[in-house]
């Protein structure tokens, strides 16, 4: 086989070329977009997967991350080993997550749950939290929402440990003022 021949059996086609830069991209794709709220979030309840009623109000006085996913996405599945860790090192000082899944059922989101052995409350969502929220369009999308229910922080995108030590620590108890 000639050079040429060789050179033309090995070249991507400019699909292939377009295909391999789209999956690049999704599996490399731009940090998260945050941005800052400071803004109280009306009251809000879910139904958490064991039954329980949580409302926004017995939140009163914690640090919540209000995150939503869903089991289909890959970015949430990446994010929630970081929630759940950031979650067990700060819960002490008053850090709470609530995961809300944007389209399962309690039962699918409890065994999902059950299963990656994550302990942090997790519910559907509901009417009142796409009021108290927003619409969420695209997940993951997380609030941080500080000790007086204000919602401080929208992260659009997937999550980090480092950006969660930025935009929760400074609102827990003992921490450092500026």
């Amino acid at each position: 086989m000639d050079r040429q021949a060789l050179v033309k059996k090995w070249t991507p086609s400019p699909l292939t070329l377009i295909l391999l830069g789209l999956i690049v991209y999704l599996w490399f794709r731009p940090p998260a977009d945050v941005s800052d709220e400071d803004r109280a979030a009306p009251a809000w309840q879910v139904t958490l997967t064991d039954g329980r009623v949580l409302t926004s109000e017995a939140l009163k006085g914690k640090v919540v991350l209000v995150n939503f996913w869903a089991t289909w996405c890959p970015y949430c599945r990446k994010e929630k080993p970081v929630i759940d860790d950031f979650w067990h090192d700060h819960r002490a000082r008053g850090f709470e997550v609530v995961s809300i899944s944007v389209d399962d059922p309690p039962d699918k989101i409890a065994a999902w749950m059950a299963d990656k052995d994550y302990a942090f409350m997790a519910a559907p969502t509901n009417a009142s939290v796409a009021a108290a929220f927003g619409h969420v369009a695209s997940v993951p999308t997380s609030f941080v929402v500080d000790a007086e229910g204000r919602i401080r922080h929208r992260i659009a995108g997937q999550v980090h440990y480092p950006r969660l030590e930025k935009l929760v620590l400074p609102l827990l108890p003992g921490a450092a003022q500026p």
